[in-house]
C-alpha cells in the first residue's frame, strides 16, 4: 500500500466512525416525535443491518463533496447517514431468499440469517423509510428547498429509475442475457445511482448553481460506473474469505457482466480510463477535490 493510499484509508476509516456514532445515535431505542414505539426486534434488526461492517464509502462521498464547497458540516453527516440507512436497506433485502439468496454480508450473518425472514423484509422497510426522515428531520441543518432537493434526488436515485428498477433488471438477466448496452444500464441504475447521489448531495447541501451539481453526479456516474467494474472484476479474482461474502455469483447464475463479456484485461484498463475522467471533472476545483480523487483510486483499485 502506497503512502497516499494508506492516508486515504485512515481518512475513510476516521469517517466511518464518525458515521457509525450518529447511526447508533438515529438507531437506537429512544422514541422519536410522532412515533408510538420502537418494537425492540425491529430497531435491533436495522441496527445490525445498517452498523454490520462497511466501509461507509457513500456517507464519506457525500461529506467529502459538502467539504468541497465549504457546505455545512453537520447537515452532511445527517445526509450521509440517511443515505447509509438506505443502502443498508437494499442490502438487507437483496440478501433475501426471493433475491440474491446470501448467508453472509461483510462476513457476518445476512439479517434474515441472524433474525428471519420477516424481520428482514421489515428491517429493510424501515431504514428505506428512516433515510427521507433523517434528511426531513429538523436535526439536520438545511433550509427547506434543500431538503425538498435532496428527498427528490435520492428518491429517483432509489426507485424505479434507479437501485430498485436496476436490481429488476438484474434479475431479469438471469433469464435473458442483456447485450452490453443493457448490462451498462443496469448497473448504472443498480449500482451507479446511489454514487452519484452521494456526489451530487455534496452540491446541494452547499447550494451550489446547476453547473457544479452537473460535475459531481458526472464524477458520481463515473465512480459508479468503476465500482461495478471492480467489483465484477473481484467476483471473477477473489475469494469469499477476502470479500466478506461469496464470489462466482455472476457466473453461477449466467449473468453477463461486462467482465465476463470483455475479461480481465479490459477491465483493468477500462478502471485505468475511469479514474483519469474523474480526476479530469475535478481539475476546476485545484487541491481541494484531492480527497474526492483519491476516493475515485480506492473505488477502481480496491481488494475486497
Amino acid at each position: 500500500m502506497t503512502k497516499s493510499a494508506d492516508a486515504f484509508e485512515k481518512s475513510l476509516s476516521a469517517h466511518a466512525a464518525i458515521v457509525e456514532a450518529r447511526l447508533a445515535t438515529l438507531l437506537d431505542a429512544s422514541i422519536r416525535p410522532a412515533e408510538l414505539a420502537r418494537p425492540a426486534q425491529l430497531i435491533e434488526a436495522m441496527h445490525y443491518g445498517a452498523l454490520n461492517g462497511g466501509k461507509r464509502l457513500r456517507p464519506y462521498l457525500v461529506m467529502q463533496a459538502t467539504q468541497l464547497f465549504a457546505g455545512n458540516e453537520e447537515a452532511a453527516l445527517q445526509v450521509g447517514c440517511a443515505l447509509e440507512c438506505l443502502h443498508s436497506y437494499s442490502l438487507v433485502h437483496d440478501d433475501l431468499p426471493a433475491m440474491d439468496d446470501d448467508d453472509l454480508r461483510r462476513g457476518q450473518p445476512t439479517v434474515h440469517k441472524k433474525y428471519d425472514d420477516a424481520t428482514a423484509i421489515l428491517a429493510g422497510d424501515g431504514l428505506l423509510t428512516y433515510a427521507f426522515d433523517i434528511i426531513a428531520s429538523p436535526e439536520t441543518p438545511l433550509p427547506d428547498a434543500a431538503k425538498v432537493a435532496l428527498v427528490l434526488e435520492l428518491s429517483r436515485a432509489a426507485g424505479i429509475g434507479g437501485m430498485a428498477g436496476g436490481q429488476m433488471l438484474d434479475l431479469a438477466a438471469e433469464k435473458q442475457q442483456p447485450d452490453e448496452r443493457g448490462i451498462v444500464l443496469l448497473q448504472a441504475m443498480k449500482t451507479g445511482a446511489l454514487l452519484r447521489f452521494a456526489c451530487e448531495a455534496g452540491a446541494i447541501i452547499a447550494g451550489r448553481p446547476a453547473e457544479d451539481r452537473d460535475r459531481l453526479r458526472r464524477f458520481g456516474e463515473i465512480i459508479g460506473r468503476a465500482f461495478q467494474v471492480a467489483d465484477d472484476l473481484l467476483d471473477i479474482t477473489s475469494d469469499a474469505a477476502t470479500l466478506g461474502k461469496a464470489t462466482g455469483k455472476d457466473a453461477a447464475k449466467g449473468k453477463a457482466t461486462l467482465v465476463g463479456l470483455k475479461g480481465t484485461d479490459w477491465a483493468r484498463s477500462e478502471l485505468d480510463r475511469l479514474v483519469s475522467e474523474a480526476n479530469a471533472l475535478l481539475a476546476p476545483y485545484g487541491a481541494e477535490a484531492e480527497p474526492l480523487k483519491e476516493a475515485a483510486h480506492f473505488i477502481a483499485y480496491r481488494k475486497k
